[in-house]
């Protein structure tokens, strides 16, 4: 059986020692870049590589992009190789976020064609509560090769983005908090506020109390409330720098609404450029 959105701590205590499966932590810290390699070097499920927002999953920050721009594909494609990936490997990825970074290592691997990928649904916090195994050992790793897929239809850029909601042909989800979207509070960016015709949904809404995915049919319902039930392949997400974002799109495919899409630059690349209209 394949995972490709979701899997649960059981699920993945039955088979995490398996050859051909392969675990990320991808905690981290927009407060301290550095705090995820600390968490992971001090305790983490068996046989996870540790893979770093900034260094392994974006790209360096240049005056125009957002602060999380794309990786290089290429270069990417070569890590998990490294990492000891490839197109058989199922892949598991997780955090202490709820998901929220770990969403982002997930889209990148679907985005290059590798459907074999799952977010641990509660991540390494609800692993800890079941009593599941922790460790300090670092995996043995065999490189291999990986080969990349690449679909750039899976994101959009400001001017594709801008163009689509002139002739509304898409619908944009805001998955950054309230405050945030309605400009009463940014601790992160230089500019408060939103773009024009989107609509907001915090990502942490996908979540129940004990930090797990809601039930498939409920963020069904959910989503299509918001968006008045249009064509998942007209959703686009975003969120301050891409990141968040992917856990709304990961929370629609659970849903059963594949085909959204990303704006990857998010808000972060949306104000480097005055033209751009600010509500």
């Amino acid at each position: 059986m394949a995972y490709t959105t979701l899997i649960s701590a059981a699920e993945l205590a039955d088979s995490y020692h398996r050859p051909d499966w392969v675990i990320f932590d991808c905690r981290f810290s927009l407060a301290d870049s550095t705090a995820g390699r600390k968490a992971y070097r001090q305790g983490h499920i068996p046989d996870a590589r540790y893979a770093d927002l900034n260094q392994n999953l974006s790209s360096s920050v240049k005056s125009y992009t957002g602060r999380h721009p794309l990786p290089d594909f290429n270069g990417f494609s070569k890590q998990l190789g490294l990492w000891g990936v490839n197109n058989r490997s199922q892949v598991i990825v997780y955090d202490d976020a709820g998901g929220a970074f770990a969403g982002r290592m997930w889209w990148l691997l679907r985005t290059m064609g590798h459907e074999q990928v799952a977010v641990l649904d509660g991540g390494i916090r609800h692993w800890q509560k079941q009593q599941l195994p922790i460790t300090t050992v670092l995996p043995k790793i065999t490189p291999c090769a990986f080969r990349s897929y690449l679909d750039q239809k899976q994101w959009l850029n400001a001017i594709q983005l801008e163009n689509g909601l002139a002739s509304n042909s898409f619908t944009l989800i805001d998955a950054r908090t309230p405050e945030r979207f309605m400009g009463l509070q940014e601790p992160i960016d230089p500019v408060a506020g939103h773009i024009p015709k989107a609509l907001n949904r915090p990502f942490q809404l996908n979540l129940d109390k004990a930090g797990l995915f809601l039930p498939p049919l409920q963020l069904k319902s959910q989503f299509q409330d918001l968006t008045d039930a249009r064509n998942p392949t007209q959703i686009v997400h975003m969120c301050g720098s891409g990141v968040t974002a992917c856990h709304n799109l990961l929370a629609m495919e659970v849903a059963g609404l594949g085909g959204s899409k990303l704006y990857a630059g998010s808000w972060s690349e949306w104000i480097t450029n005055q033209n751009h209209s600010v509500a």
